[in-house]
């Protein structure tokens, strides 16, 4: 049997029975970004809420850009890296096995996002109606029916769900829109755009480097249109806010990919993280609510940066320890 391609579905599980379906190829570029993303999703969700903390580590109020508006849309471009290996691994068991795999997968985030905006919306006291995992699962749900298509037809789609997107933005849904955080359900219209043209820029990386720099290259040139003509906002999930997100999230995934081949094949710090991104994430949120929950003004929100940055040192060791354990007992935790 000849070696896999990177990323493309091999049988982990090959035997007599050959009916299990195929697993995506781990690829440690892969699970290193990802790890570094929900690292980041972490320290964000931390940091947002503390006075002393700089603005350009927030995320802009509404129309701008910083360092926190482009982890979200990284952690979605990853997700499209594996869709399409992952979907074409359940083929074997059948389409309707593997759609309705995906759709199981994907609602269940919905349901996990709502129920996280519900004890959010308990705890903190403000009315949360969205989060980022209800943004991924209807981004996910929307992307399927195109995961099959060509490459060349999926970023056609994605960009015409873009534009159609951003006109009725303009044309009557920026209040809906503004009014919810990721952009609230419309808004995930705009997420699914940015899923269905990762799906595309990941066919592109695995057809080889000189071609997927060409592609890097011409997102830079897509993204830079875009921001001229249509406001930057990760609020409004503008076209040019997705572009943008687009172009940084494939070339910082390039210098991964390139590291990758000179630093040893072996899981690392960023592995540990990036093999159970879910899991971490949800149980950072529990460790978060017990941080913020003392109603107390200089422990969280007025807490001066020394203070800050001890807590943050705690909460990161903390799930980083969890993340090596699980990783050392090959624990896997996904839908």
């Amino acid at each position: 049997m000849r070696p896999a391609a990177r990323g493309e579905p091999v049988d982990a599980n090959e035997g007599p029975q050959g009916d299990r379906p195929l697993e995506p190829a781990r690829n440690l570029a892969i699970d290193r970004f990802r790890g570094l993303l929900v690292i980041l999703m972490v320290g964000g969700d931390y940091l947002i809420g503390v006075h002393v903390v700089p603005a350009f580590l927030k995320h802009a109020p509404d129309i701008g850009f910083t360092v926190a508006d482009a982890v979200a849309p990284a952690f979605v471009f990853v997700v499209g890296l594996n869709y399409g290996p992952s979907f074409a691994g359940r083929m074997p068991g059948g389409a309707v096995r593997a759609y309705g795999h995906f759709m199981l997968r994907y609602l269940a985030l919905i349901g996990i996002g709502a129920v996280i905006a519900a004890g959010a919306t308990t705890v903190a006291g403000a009315p949360t109606d969205w989060g980022v995992l209800q943004a991924i699962g209807v981004a996910g749900l929307l992307c399927l029916p195109f995961i099959r298509l060509p490459s060349w037809a999926r970023f056609v789609i994605g960009l015409l769900i873009l534009v159609a997107y951003q006109a009725l933005l303009d044309s009557s849904m920026l209040a809906v829109v503004l009014d919810s955080s990721h952009g609230g359900l419309f808004g995930a219209v705009s997420w699914a755009a940015l899923l269905v043209l990762s799906t595309a820029v990941a066919d592109v990386w695995r057809t080889g480097l000189r071609q997927y720099a060409v592609c890097c290259a011409a997102l830079v040139a897509a993204a830079v249109i875009a921001a001229v003509l249509v406001p930057v906002s990760k609020n409004r999930v503008s076209l040019s806010y997705i572009l943008i997100s687009l172009a940084i999230s494939a070339i910082v995934f390039l210098a991964f990919d390139l590291v990758a081949h000179v630093i040893a094949n072996r899981a690392g710090f960023f592995c540990w993280w990036g093999e159970n991104p879910l899991a971490l994430y949800l149980l950072h949120l529990v460790i978060l609510g017990l941080v913020t929950l003392p109603d107390v003004p200089w422990w969280y929100a007025g807490a001066p940066a020394g203070l800050a940055a001890l807590q943050l040192a705690v909460i990161l060791g903390s799930l980083s320890v969890i993340a090596w354990w699980m990783h050392r007992r090959r624990v896997t935790i996904r839908l």
